[in-house]
C-alpha cells in the first residue's frame, strides 16, 4: 500500500476512538499528538483493547484504522521505544 510506504512518523496526528461496536451508545473521544509516532504508541499501548477496534488515526488527509496503526507500531523503522511485555511463566 503506497499510503503506508511513504508514511512519516514525525507528522502531527489525531486519534479518534468510538469504542468499537458500541459506537452509537458512547461518546467519541479525540486526542491530538505532536507526532504520529506518539499517536501510534498511545493507541497501541494505552487505549483499552475494547476501544482499539473503533480507533482511527488521521495524519493530514490520510486515515488509518487500527489494523494499520498496529502495523506501523510493529515496523522496524518505528522511532519510539516499545513497551516490553514479559512472558508469563508457563505452568509447571
Amino acid at each position: 500500500m503506497e499510503q503506508t510506504e511513504k508514511f512519516t512518523f514525525g507528522a502531527p496526528a489525531e486519534i479518534y476512538s468510538s469504542g468499537g461496536s458500541r459506537a452509537r451508545k458512547g461518546p467519541m473521544s479525540y486526542r491530538r499528538f505532536q507526532s504520529s509516532a506518539e499517536a501510534i504508541r498511545f493507541a497501541v499501548e494505552e487505549l483499552p483493547q475494547n476501544l482499539q477496534r473503533g480507533t482511527v488515526m488521521e495524519v493530514g488527509d490520510d486515515r488509518f484504522e487500527f489494523a494499520a496503526i498496529q502495523a506501523f507500531y510493529e515496523r522496524d523503522d518505528y522511532p519510539l521505544q516499545r513497551v516490553v511485555v514479559a512472558d508469563e511463566a508457563l505452568p509447571g
